[in-house]
């Protein structure tokens, strides 16, 4: 299948959420009530309380909202970046969907992420949908038969058919010795820098990275030439 799909069709995504609030007591009373509720799920000890585990709030679209959307695509042999970040989801939102609507509406257009049919995929069309946006038709699900659905996800393509378990983006990219920049940010870490140190930008380049890994790592999926440094060039 992946022989059969050019790399220039395809747009590449990583998505940056964090909790819709800086802290538990920020959210309304009526959102503290539901959020108590979800968290008797996620509760795995006695000394874990709901306001404790809030952190966790931003993976869940209900509970969280995307800061940055990051998007790269080939172009000959340079692969271009994107980035839709700051405080207004809504702008950034719609300025994403302004760039699917214009260039990847058709059938023969795809999106990529790492577990991108798990989170990346469902939650900004459930962000959009929160935020009053409708859904571009490379998003839009209702009705399509399996074949129809132009979402490529990198995890799903390294299981094989198994679904036992998770393979991290990092771990791919160690393994097939795909060169990745030492940051000093990752994901779990991503909440602190947005609602304390308001570096969003730095978030940004950190999206960004991610990015470039997933479309490595598709690449070597298909025994080809890494993107070379030079050949990455980012337009935000």
């Amino acid at each position: 299948m992946l022989n059969q799909i050019q790399n220039t069709q395809i747009l590449f995504l990583d998505i940056e959420t964090v909790p819709s609030c800086a802290g538990f007591n920020d959210l309304s009373p009526l959102m503290q009530k539901l959020w108590e509720k979800k968290a008797n799920y996620l509760i795995k000890s006695e000394e874990e309380t709901p306001s404790s585990i809030y952190q966790k709030a931003g993976i869940y679209a209900e509970f969280g909202k995307i800061i940055c959307i990051s998007a790269g695509f080939f172009t000959g042999n340079t692969f271009r970046l994107k980035s839709f970040y700051g405080n207004d989801e809504s702008e950034i939102l719609n300025n994403f969907n302004e760039l699917l609507n214009k260039s990847y509406n058709t059938p023969d257009k795809y999106l990529c992420a790492h577990n991108g049919k798990e989170f990346d995929y469902p939650y900004i069309a459930r962000r959009m949908l929160i935020n009053g946006i409708k859904l571009p038709e490379i998003l839009n699900l209702a009705g399509k038969k399996p074949w129809e659905i132009k979402h490529l996800d990198t995890l799903e393509l390294w299981k094989f058919g198994d679904y036992k378990h998770y393979t991290s983006l990092e771990l791919l990219t160690t393994i097939f010795n795909i060169p990745t920049p030492k940051d000093d940010i990752d994901g779990s870490m991503v909440a602190e820098i947005y609602y304390k140190e308001k570096d969003i930008k730095r978030i940004a380049v950190y999206c960004e990275k991610d990015v470039v890994a997933v479309a490595q790592l598709y690449l070597k999926y298909k025994n080809q030439e890494l993107i070379k440094d030079e050949n990455i060039i980012s337009v935000s």
